[in-house]
């Protein structure tokens, strides 16, 4: 992460019993719902309503890097960032903790999140109350 990140942001996920594979830990692809309800909860927080119709955020890039395993039972607290403001996109950074351990997170991620005109299919501006986020 940058200097420049900003933290937003912050909240907490249960981890079920079902969330768990084979290898009796949290399965990667499970992160990409937990990033994922942590920046629908983010947006909403920011004021941002999901419009199919109209102006609205869309992920153009995801990803996760795992430092160590999750197991049942925990709860996750995923620690929000905005970062690298564009005309039409930022970064959205995540820090993911553990409950059964808060020193250091269990794992990272990113998404790139670009405005665009959803009739259109062409990035716009992002809207003021997001910029001003960024002030």
């Amino acid at each position: 992460m940058s200097n420049s990140e900003k933290l937003i942001y912050r909240c907490d996920l249960p981890v079920r019993w079902g969330d768990m594979d084979a290898y009796g830990h949290v399965n990667n692809a499970l992160y990409m719902r937990y990033l994922e309800e942590a920046r629908v909860q983010l947006l909403d927080e920011m004021g941002v309503k999901l419009d199919p119709e109209g102006l609205s955020p869309v992920v153009v890039s995801i990803g996760c890097t795992f430092f160590r395993p999750v197991v049942y039972p925990d709860t996750l607290r995923i620690d929000c960032y905005i970062d690298e403001p564009g005309r039409s996109s930022f970064m959205t950074l995540y820090k993911v903790y553990s409950e059964a351990n808060t020193d250091e997170p269990v794992s990272e991620g990113y998404a790139k999140v670009v405005w665009i005109d959803q009739k259109k299919g062409v990035s716009v501006p992002l809207p003021e109350n997001v910029k001003a986020l960024f002030a």
